[in-house]
């Protein structure tokens, strides 16, 4: 595999900022701890789905002491609909309790300390720094992980591999919006079924093999849901 020159990284990484230049996270939360929350349910799962059965938990429960009073029982009942429910609530309340006892209720701000928390992991603990407070962190998830393979940014065998090399490919001053950037891109333009290269911004400077001529893409009809 060949992969992007600096040249062609710099140019990839500078028109990536200026296609998204204030990436949103589309998790829905209310606190730093619903943020957490929210990050390892959707573990496996689309943020839609996720947002669908926090929209019910957040009003009812959205710090640690208000999940342990509403116990194991009723968080799994809010969260059944989305993989892997019974261990992420096993982990949700797990959390709380850890929370509550060590933390007064509130989520630890360093990297370090994140990763110790029950559910949360590298991933995790980098997408809730980034978000909670735009801090340079690279959470790397299944779609940030595709799309360095696929645009031959960089490769790596697991996630933190990818995340140890994005640290060093790209440029200090956009770290701090790459990790969502790409999620937003791989989630809507190049997915995991299909690259939708005619509403692609990144055309000019894509190094992927899959990548197609504009040509024949303008003679197929477009996916609606590849612009939502």
């Amino acid at each position: 595999m060949s992969l992007m020159n600096a040249t062609q990284r710099n140019a990839f990484f500078t028109r990536l900022h200026q296609i998204y230049p204030e990436p949103k996270c589309e998790l829905h939360w209310t606190n730093h701890y619903s943020l957490l929350v929210a990050i390892i349910l959707s573990a496996q799962s689309t943020d839609k789905s996720v947002n669908k059965v926090t929209e019910k938990l957040f009003q009812t429960a959205d710090t640690p002491e208000k999940i342990l009073a509403l116990g194991a029982d009723k968080v799994r009942s809010f969260i059944k609909s989305i993989n892997y429910f019974n261990n992420k609530t096993k982990s949700i309340v797990r959390l709380a309790e850890v929370l509550s006892e060590k933390y007064n209720g509130q989520v630890p701000c360093d990297f370090d300390t994140l990763i110790t928390l029950p559910g949360v992991g590298r991933k995790t603990a980098n997408v809730f720094l980034n978000i909670a407070f735009h801090a340079p962190s690279i959470g790397v998830d299944t779609h940030v992980f595709r799309l360095c393979h696929r645009l031959k940014i960089c490769t790596g065998k697991t996630p933190p591999e990818i995340e140890a090399k994005l640290n060093k490919l790209v440029p200090e001053s956009l770290k701090s919006d790459v990790a969502l950037a790409l999620v937003l891109h791989g989630r809507y333009i190049c997915t995991a079924r299909k690259v939708f290269c005619e509403k692609c911004a990144l055309y000019t400077v894509c190094q992927a093999d899959e990548k197609k001529s504009l040509s024949d893409c303008a003679q197929r009809p477009i996916s609606r849901k590849a612009t939502k």
